[in-house]
């Protein structure tokens, strides 16, 4: 009997089940997603951290003398990136000089941004007689704000012999153009520019008072004359001017009494009005020779 080849037996060969890969996480696909920028930012680090270093070793060597260099240095690598001042605005200026302005900034275009110190340059805008305050600020890449309040002008002060335009707190803000500000008030004497603001606000409720009145004069550093006019002075009591404003109003409206051709009003006394004549003008000889003809 022929025998047939057996046939080889296979040995069956077990299937394991295909393992998908792991699915990346968030943080894992957004590093790579930004793995162009980890030198740039990582060698960023590094610099800020070594300009740390390097600034903290030289203040505790020098802290006065050459913590100026590390900011120096800092400013070179800012100007090195493009932050560099490209644009100064200023804002409120009316009165201030721009020439003292821009000499208290300081900085000029092209200058690097992290060379510039807001904090000084305020400190130097606010020694201008003009502002009253100053914010100053960076506002990178290239841009340097300024907003000054300045001060208002009040009056005009005369003081042995000079002029000077002055804001209500009698602090001096001009002295050459006087003019320039329209019609303000004079104040005259030692001590008027400090206390003048507070008359004047009570002239301000007797309008036809102070429509009369030439200078607000003030006396022995204590009290107050009005020159009006026509040449009258005003004396008011220390310490009494709104009462002494309130008669002398009625006195003008109901006799005119400012209108006539008076010397003094002296009103220093509390119960009493002295009221001083103009001196009768005296005859020329020619006009006694010409009466004398005329009767004759």
């Amino acid at each position: 009997m022929a025998r047939e080849p057996l046939a080889a037996r296979r040995t069956p060969v077990r299937s394991t089940p295909r393992k998908e890969p792991d699915r990346p996480s968030r943080l894992r696909l957004w590093l790579k997603r930004r793995r162009g920028l980890m030198r740039p930012a990582a060698l960023w680090l590094i610099g800020c951290s070594l300009l740390g270093a390097g600034g903290y070793a030289v203040y505790a060597v020098d802290p006065a003398g050459r913590v100026r260099a590390v900011v120096d240095n800092a400013a070179e690598l800012g100007l090195a990136a493009g932050l560099q001042v490209a644009e100064v605005v200023v804002e409120g200026r009316q009165n201030t000089p721009p020439d003292l302005i821009r000499a208290a900034i300081g900085a000029e275009l092209g200058d690097p941004m992290l060379g510039f110190s807001p904090t000084e340059a305020r400190e130097r805008l606010e020694t201008i007689a003009w502002v009253e305050s100053a914010h100053v600020e960076r506002r990178l890449p290239g841009t340097i704000l300024v907003r000054l309040t300045e001060r208002a002008p009040f009056a005009i002060w005369q003081h042995q012999g000079r002029f000077a335009v002055i804001d209500r707190e009698g602090l001096v803000v001009e002295t050459e153009t006087l003019d320039a500000f329209g019609p303000l008030p004079l104040v005259v004497g030692a001590g008027a520019e400090k206390h003048a603001a507070a008359l004047y606000d009570l002239l301000l409720a007797h309008r036809n008072i102070l429509a009369r009145t030439q200078a607000l004069v003030r006396v022995g550093e204590r009290r107050w004359n009005l020159r009006l006019h026509s040449g009258t002075d005003v004396l008011l009591p220390e310490g009494q001017e709104a009462p002494a404003l309130n008669r002398l109003s009625e006195l003008q409206a109901r006799n005119a009494l400012l209108d006539r051709p008076l010397l003094a009003v002296d009103m220093r006394l509390p119960d009493r009005l002295v009221v001083r004549q103009q001196p009768p003008a005296e005859e020329t000889p020619a006009r006694r020779n010409a009466t004398r003809s005329t009767r004759g």
